[in-house]
């Protein structure tokens, strides 16, 4: 791809994403009065511009560099038996288990300290909508890809019958960020709402809730559902300093790595 087509398809995407969620964040705010340039809009718009120019890429170049490398010989009947499956059931279990594995990483983030100092750049954010939900370190956003395509490596699933659903997860991410207030009834069980996930940014000691940003069931399986009710006036972010800027954020998680005596043993892990 030619840097003229990455320029082209960013700008595109931008585009695309402010034409489709500023008006809903208008007619459905879920903070009314919050304004599109909001503190710190820049930072995110500059980890945009970094997903779509160079991290997003590089994450898909690596993941299917790593997929030869998970499917093992000694799971070749394995992957025979799925591919005799009809598609739809593939395309069901690549799904779930997906949501699984993601529902585990994602509590692991939050509980284990190393995977914490990265994560922590994507709970930096105060402000929630829809450019909020591209801050990310890119560690951070490769492993849970990684992660999240894991399942239908390992069973050999081909990626094709896959797209449609990883673009829908793609956008509803996106969603789940934004400056919305829109309960989804019933459905809300199988596809998480934006409610759901602002309260997981919500500026506490220790989350210990909805994980599985977009299969709340998960949550409900394993006892960290919560369904906030009421206006949205908690705060969001972290409890502890962090630094503003962009560059700082990608390479703080570096430097704890680096130097781990400086790493803040003494930082509670917000949500």
């Amino acid at each position: 791809m030619t840097f003229q087509q990455l320029l082209t398809d960013t700008a595109l995407a931008f585009v695309m994403l402010g034409v489709a969620f500023w008006p809903l964040e208008w007619a459905f705010s879920a903070r009314v009065g919050q304004r599109i340039l909001r503190p710190a809009w820049g930072v995110d718009f500059a980890f945009f511009l970094g997903q779509y120019f160079v991290w997003a890429p590089l994450s898909v170049l690596a993941i299917m560099v790593a997929r030869p490398l998970l499917q093992p010989e000694a799971l070749a009947g394995l992957r025979a038996a799925v591919a005799l499956q009809p598609t739809w059931l593939q395309v069901v279990e690549a799904t779930v288990l997906c949501d699984l594995c993601v529902y585990g990483w994602h509590r692991l983030c939050h509980e284990v300290d190393w995977l914490w100092r990265f994560h922590a750049v994507h709970h930096s954010v105060e402000h929630l909508d829809w450019m909020a939900a591209h801050r990310e370190h890119p560690l951070d956003g490769l492993t849970t890809q990684f992660v999240c395509n894991l399942p239908a490596f390992v069973l050999g699933i081909p990626l094709g019958p896959l797209t449609m659903v990883a673009a829908f997860r793609g956008m509803w991410a996106i969603f789940i960020h934004s400056n919305v207030r829109l309960p989804l009834g019933p459905l809300g069980f199988l596809f998480g709402a934006p409610e759901l996930h602002h309260w997981h940014h919500a500026r506490v000691e220790q989350t210990r809730h909805n994980f599985a940003n977009l299969a709340p069931y998960m949550d409900w399986l394993f006892g960290t559902y919560h369904r906030p009710t009421g206006e949205e006036r908690w705060a969001l972010g972290l409890a502890e300093p962090f630094p503003r800027g962009y560059l700082a954020q990608l390479f703080l998680p570096l430097r704890d790595l680096v130097f781990p005596g400086r790493k803040a043993q003494e930082r509670t892990q917000p949500s």
